[in-house]
């Protein structure tokens, strides 16, 4: 498709005029009609119910410590599963009462380092209930490197590294048929594929899907799938969600007054989007708002974490 050809959207204004210091993850809770997001650097888990509007918009919980996914439960409806600065945990959404089930770097020598210098990032569940999530350092602390691991939980709570020498894990996604995953390690501009097998959680024949530098630069960073397989991708820096073909084009994007977008969810043919504040002393403006287009086609079903024992 030649570039004159893309579809184009423009969002003028926000959604939801907030300063999140790093918005991320959005999730759309069809059960409660709500859709969450966090912001991560203050360990905040927001909702907003976009039937009744902005004015429904509230932080439910402030965790003590950065917060970068969460997945609902299969069959709970009272708690939901997120990685944390240290571990996989448990939130309780009637009690607020939240804690780790398992931790990143148990079983390693330098734990108590690693804990403090590493938070999750991105993340997301397959259709066998497995949640996949990516570990980097975290920023505030001490600054990115080829040290991350991207993680795999299973059901029965055994914990896989899948990845490792990775930056800045993000957008962690699955084509329609779950036969590619998808991961983005930003730092390097490359979201990646991979071979997945949905009955082991295995991949195999890593390969590149999709080059920011070849829409100019730019960091992709968060993603989400479209029921005709396409790839929403939320190029940070860029200002842009631009809409990646199967075969790796660019065939849409929508343009955002704010350059610091960070990931996409879908609500029904309604794609939301959060943002980051990278300049709190000036620079552009809606730094850190949630921002939502009308995109016109929906997304993929978004799979829950399905333990085979007990979380308590």
């Amino acid at each position: 498709m030649d570039k004159h050809d893309i579809q184009r959207f423009v969002v003028e204004e926000p959604y939801l005029d907030i300063s999140c210091s790093l918005g991320e993850a959005p999730f759309w809770d069809k059960a409660t009609g709500t859709l969450r997001f966090l912001d991560v650097n203050n360990g905040e888990i927001h909702i907003v119910h976009p039937e009744r509007g902005p004015s429904s918009h509230k932080v439910i919980k402030k965790l003590d410590y950065p917060i970068g996914h969460t997945a609902d439960i299969e069959n709970d409806t009272r708690r939901l599963v997120y990685g944390g600065k240290a571990g996989f945990g448990i939130f309780d959404k009637e009690t607020g009462v939240y804690e780790y089930i398992v931790k990143f770097w148990a079983n390693d020598s330098d734990a108590a380092r690693k804990d403090h210098v590493m938070r999750a990032n991105d993340g997301g569940v397959d259709s066998r209930g497995r949640y996949w999530l990516g570990v980097m350092n975290h920023p505030l602390i001490e600054a990115p490197g080829p040290v991350g691991t991207v993680f795999r939980l299973d059901p029965d709570l055994s914990l896989h590294k899948m990845i490792e020498g990775i930056s800045i894990p993000n957008g962690v996604s699955w084509s329609k048929d779950e036969k590619t995953l998808f991961i983005a390690d930003s730092s390097t501009h490359v979201i990646s594929a991979y071979d997945y097998d949905i009955e082991t959680g295995n991949i195999s024949n890593k390969r590149p899907f999709f080059d920011a530098r070849d829409i100019g630069g730019g960091e992709p960073d968060g993603e989400a799938i479209d029921d005709e397989d396409h790839m929403w991708s939320a190029v940070y820096g860029t200002g842009k969600v631009i809409r990646i073909s199967p075969a790796g084009k660019v065939v849409a994007e929508i343009q955002l007054p704010t350059p610091y977008i960070t990931c996409p969810a879908f609500v029904d043919d309604w794609l939301y989007v959060t943002s980051a504040t990278e300049d709190p002393k000036g620079g552009p403006k809606l730094q850190g708002a949630l921002f939502r287009c009308k995109v016109g086609v929906k997304g993929i079903p978004i799979h829950k974490f399905k333990p085979s024992t007990s979380l308590s």
